[in-house]
């Protein structure tokens, strides 16, 4: 009996230490998915010539059918789309950018630079995207008022296509640092005599970087970019805090207001359900066919 148990326990061990995420995903994450599931396959109908009660019903994928054909949708994807054109490369870019140049820093210089460029990340989106907002205000933004000052015509970011570059602002204001952080790390963790070896052989710092740094941690500027995708699919704070602030952002502007102003606005939580599987699923399809793409190049074919 003691064997017994001496065997079991090297078994044992792993599953009650993952016992607790275990749970935590269940219930936080799979859980939510298959009630929305179900709730996307129901609708709420009235009996009896509608004088009846109103009761939930099994509708099948008539909910998905109307937000499929419905224009909206197809509009705030496109909306998206060019959000996210504007807001993954210039985000990955800069975020490239500052962590080779802080490889090259010296460690004084190095840690107070990191914490700058980091403390953004930190801002709440709701509390980053009221305060851009007022500063993109023409009657309220400091900016403007140089612009009056200097006699030139002060802009409005929000009015017309510039507020897709305004709101992507925020975003890429607040998403610079935490990618940042995890391609310096990566830089961090090469072998210093590759880079040695480079120097000797006549390589300058910029071919270093690119031919050297760059394809060494091509893992983490994948990770980092399937990361910064799937935010700008699921973008939603930004664009819905400023959208008292101008008439060029509607409730339906993306996706995921779209979802949010028929569940808790007009009270269609079956066709918001519907409308947010879809989301999901253009996300995951959208973030595993990048991997596919990326996966050879970063990790080798396994054929």
């Amino acid at each position: 009996m003691q064997k017994k148990r001496s065997r079991l326990r090297p078994r044992v061990a792993p599953w009650l230490f993952l016992t607790p995420a275990i749970v935590l995903a269940a219930g936080l994450m799979f859980a939510p998915l298959v009630y929305t599931v179900v709730l996307s396959l129901q609708g709420r109908k009235v009996a009896a010539s509608g004088i009846g009660i109103a009761a939930d019903v099994f509708v099948g994928l008539d909910n998905y059918v109307a937000a499929l054909t419905n224009p909206a949708l197809l509009g705030s994807f496109a909306r998206m789309l060019g959000y996210a054109l504007i807001a993954v490369p210039v985000t990955m870019g800069l975020a490239l950018v500052f962590a080779l140049l802080l490889d090259n820093l010296s460690t004084r210089f190095t840690r107070f630079s990191r914490i700058s460029i980091f403390v953004p990340y930190a801002v709440p989106g709701v509390i980053a995207a009221l305060m851009w907002g007022f500063m993109y205000l023409p009657g309220v933004s400091p900016v403007g008022e140089l612009f009056s000052l200097w006699g030139w015509p002060v802009p409005n970011p929000l009015d017309g296509g510039s507020v897709f570059l305004a709101v992507a602002n925020v975003s890429i204001w607040g998403g610079i640092g935490f990618n940042m952080v995890i391609l310096y790390t990566s830089l961090r963790g090469l072998p210093q005599e590759i880079y040695d070896s480079a120097r000797l052989d006549g390589c300058s710092e910029l071919q270093l970087a690119l031919r050297i740094k760059l394809p060494l941690i091509l893992p983490g500027v994948i990770l980092t970019g399937v990361f910064t995708v799937i935010g700008a699919l699921q973008v939603f704070s930004e664009p819905n805090m400023m959208m008292s602030l101008t008439n060029s952002i509607t409730s339906d502007w993306v996706p995921m207001m779209l979802v949010y102003r028929d569940a808790f606005v007009t009270n269609d939580l079956y066709g918001a359900s519907a409308t947010a599987i879809i989301i999901t699923a253009v996300t995951m399809i959208a973030s595993l066919g990048l991997l596919r793409v990326l996966r050879d190049r970063a990790f080798g074919s396994e054929s």
